[in-house]
């Protein structure tokens, strides 16, 4: 089942793709698409609705983050080993743990906007994982039962930010709409095997990453076993767990960037397409 959130910014509605690409509006069985709504059996009762009795949506709508209320954003770095190879850094012992502020969160094709003094605005096409139930000291074996379900998202990442100036990775990462999050939220059982999932991104028509979860150092079902012995998930906390190689800090000789009027789409197999403007905060 694929769930979506549309609408203007702040006014999202729930949805429904059908089988034939349709959006159809759930708005008389939710209220929204939030941690409320992700538990095992808010998901079979959506399930159990026959999309043909629900009202199709007209026109074509801006798509929203397809979570809304996120709790926590959390994003794991250097995940793939690939990419840990192509940046020089040594293979993680545990996951690197970095927030992204709730406030980048945006729709999957909203524009993307550099800040004022970016001169490093790099892309990154991550899985996203979105919880389902409370997670507290979760073994890897249950793991990926605490899934609600799977999502694309865009780790825009600022790199003077995240790598000169004085702190964490936050700083280069929580810039307004840095966050892009969807189309869709794909339920866990679409998904056949998170760790076997093909996915790219473009720049400008250009491939620029091409990779496979399974090249992730820790599967998501480690990160989620391991983030839930520090402190508690919560339904509707997203974790983006990583890229792989083709960043552009990465490009030899010279790494390149994001500049104005640069167009990023991005997919992973089975959650669908991501399309962002480039554009500098004027």
């Amino acid at each position: 089942m694929k769930l979506v959130r549309y609408g203007a910014t702040g006014q999202e509605k729930p949805g429904m793709i059908d089988a034939d690409g349709t959006l159809r509006d759930l708005s008389a069985h939710v209220a929204d698409i939030t941690g409320a709504t992700l538990g095992d059996d808010s998901i079979a009762k959506l399930r159990a609705l026959d999309p043909a009795t629900l009202p199709a949506v007209e026109g074509s709508p801006r798509i929203g983050a397809c979570v809304g209320d996120i709790g926590k954003f959390m994003c794991i770095g250097l995940n793939y080993a690939d990419h840990a190879a192509e940046t020089g850094a040594d293979i993680p012992e545990h996951p690197i743990l970095f927030m992204k502020a709730n406030s980048a969160i945006t729709g999957p094709n909203d524009d993307v906007v550099m800040p004022r003094g970016s001169v490093k605005t790099d892309w990154e096409v991550e899985l996203g994982v979105v919880i389902g139930k409370a997670a507290k000291y979760v073994s890897e074996e249950e793991g990926l039962e605490y899934v609600a379900g799977y999502c694309l998202c865009n780790d825009v990442s600022e790199r003077h930010f995240q790598t000169s100036l004085t702190g964490q990775w936050t700083k280069g990462k929580s810039c307004d709409t840095f966050g892009p999050t969807g189309p869709w939220l794909v339920t866990r059982d679409e998904i056949e095997d998170p760790q076997n999932l093909d996915m790219w991104l473009d720049v400008n028509g250009k491939r620029m990453q091409t990779g496979n979860t399974k090249t992730m150092i820790f599967t998501v079902a480690q990160v989620i076993s391991h983030l839930s012995q520090l402190f508690t998930l919560h339904p509707g906390d997203v974790i983006s767990t990583g890229t792989p190689p083709g960043v552009g800090m990465g490009i030899k000789p010279e790494p390149v960037y994001l500049k104005d009027g640069d167009v990023m789409e991005l997919s992973i197999q089975g959650l669908g397409i991501q399309r962002q403007n480039v554009r500098v905060d004027g």
